[in-house]
């Protein structure tokens, strides 16, 4: 089996036209670039999620690119191919980046749904045992579920405010969570 020689190996092939582009701004040569590797970088960004029309014209920009830059190409460093699908993936990277950020779609509320007298009772009558349960806790316990869940407060915000440690804080709260749940044990969820 003998080697082949350098001018059959097409990836040879290209590097040797990139270096007449570069050297001599071979026209010819930039040519046989193009309907090379034209047709397989549309594919490849095509496969990373470009459309047909944004494939082409990221293809165009590329190889112009490869046109104004061949001055910066090294053969010693990279072969023709590598360059040219180099250029191509930063290219698409920097479209992927310039694109805005997906819009989740909207959710459509359903169209503004009274309740009806019995859920209106239900949420009074459940509003009026919660009221009651919370007077059998104690003043703390109370005032420790009130700060932490219709002000919204942090619980290191509370105990900042009223000089208690975090752990008695804490203590509080699910001591009167307890005693809530147990008060309330038998509303349904």
């Amino acid at each position: 089996m003998t080697p082949a020689s350098p001018a059959a190996d097409p990836a040879s092939e290209m590097t040797m036209a990139l270096i007449a582009v570069r050297d001599q701004r071979d026209r010819a040569a930039f040519g046989r670039l193009f309907d090379h590797f034209g047709p397989r970088l549309k594919a490849m960004l095509m496969r990373g999620g470009l459309r047909d029309g944004s494939a082409e014209d990221v293809v165009q920009d590329v190889m112009l690119a490869v046109w104004h830059k061949a001055a910066q190409f090294d053969p010693h460093r990279a072969e023709a191919a590598a360059w040219i699908y180099r250029i191509a993936r930063n290219r698409q990277i920097d479209l992927a980046r310039r694109r805005p950020p997906p819009v989740p779609d909207a959710i459509e509320e359903p169209a503004t749904i009274e309740p009806d007298a019995a859920q209106i009772l239900a949420l009074a009558q459940e509003a009026s045992r919660l009221r009651a349960a919370m007077t059998m806790l104690t003043p703390e316990q109370g005032r420790a579920l009130e700060q932490a869940f219709i002000e919204e407060l942090p619980h290191s915000q509370i105990s900042q405010m009223t000089g208690l440690p975090l752990g008695t804080i804490k203590s509080r709260i699910r001591l009167g969570l307890e005693r809530l749940r147990h008060e309330l044990r038998d509303l349904k969820p």
